[in-house]
């Protein structure tokens, strides 16, 4: 672990966003100073009941091993990082959505990982944006990472999840989609990515852009229908936690074993998202689009058949 945080707590808390938007100072989000560590652990709400899933130092030895594995490429982290910060940090989504323990994860954890991976130019000089501080789960450094985990494994499977977070437009664009809730929406969406279909920023957001305003009208949960997760199993893969081993870092971790996306339900969305994106007006998508092989089967009616 850092040196300089081994004075960190055991267990992770819950720090609510109007003290921790309170110590977003320039001097913060430049990195020149560290947050106030002592007056955020005061304000810090303790998660009850305590237990290893909520151990500090197992996501303080991530983010170390994330640093040290990425620097010459700290986009790349992202990839990496996401499945194991989902193996670790075990929980529900209802406890994923308080923003009380992302901020406890970006001010009282790792600020220096945050200002590591998001550091940037800005109007006012050299710094990370607040909301990667604190903010909604598609921009918040270690939510985004944790959430599209969550909306692109494929039951216990990361692969995924990696491809996803391997594409930043897709972290950027797709995972505030309402839409990437369903799972097979989100499944369909990295098959095109592994196909090859969609690849540059625009292509993603264009696709992203169609699939949304064609949810208005097209109920993909009754075209593509999914019984949902097993809770019962994401309960195990939660209280599993307390006999857990250290995730892996040279192999995938597994996730919840709580079912695998319908097959026939991503088939049938892949063809849909592929007429809709061969469609769609995005600028210069026809010099980008890659020439279809004819051993890639599948035809669709359009002009351009990626399977």
């Amino acid at each position: 672990m850092n040196r300089s945080f081994i004075d960190l707590p055991e267990q992770m808390a819950l720090l609510p966003d109007i003290v921790a938007s309170k110590y977003l100072t320039h001097s913060v989000l430049s990195g020149s100073e560290r947050p106030p560590r002592v007056a955020l652990l005061r304000a810090s709400r303790a998660i009850e009941p305590a237990g290893t899933r909520w151990a500090v130092g197992s996501v303080r030895d991530l983010v170390d091993a994330a640093m040290r594995r990425h620097d010459g490429d700290r986009a790349a982290a992202d990839a990496w990082l996401a499945p194991r910060l989902h193996a670790t940090l075990r929980m529900t989504r209802r406890e994923a959505a308080d923003t009380g323990l992302w901020n406890f994860l970006a001010l009282v954890v790792a600020p220096d990982y945050v200002l590591w991976r998001h550091k940037g130019h800005t109007k006012e000089g050299e710094r990370a944006t607040a909301d990667r501080f604190v903010g909604v789960h598609y921009k918040q450094t270690f939510a985004r990472l944790w959430w599209a985990a969550e909306m692109f494994r494929d039951g216990d499977d990361y692969e995924p999840a990696c491809v996803a977070c391997g594409n930043q437009d897709v972290l950027n664009t797709m995972l505030r989609l309402e839409v990437i809730d369903h799972r097979p929406t989100a499944r369909a969406v990295v098959r095109l990515l592994e196909k090859g279909v969609v690849s540059t920023g625009r292509q993603v957001n264009g696709l992203a852009t169609a699939i949304n305003a064609a949810a208005s009208t097209l109920v993909y949960d009754v075209v593509a229908p999914d019984d949902g997760p097993d809770t019962e199993a994401r309960r195990y893969w939660i209280d599993e936690a307390e006999n857990a081993s250290p995730v892996p870092r040279d192999n995938m971790p597994f996730g919840p074993d709580d079912g695998q996306v319908p097959t026939d339900s991503v088939d049938v969305l892949v063809h849909r998202f592929a007429e809709l994106f061969a469609e769609a007006p995005i600028r210069g998508k026809e010099k980008e689009m890659p020439t279809p092989m004819p051993s890639q089967g599948v035809s669709l009616d359009k002009p351009y058949s990626p399977f």
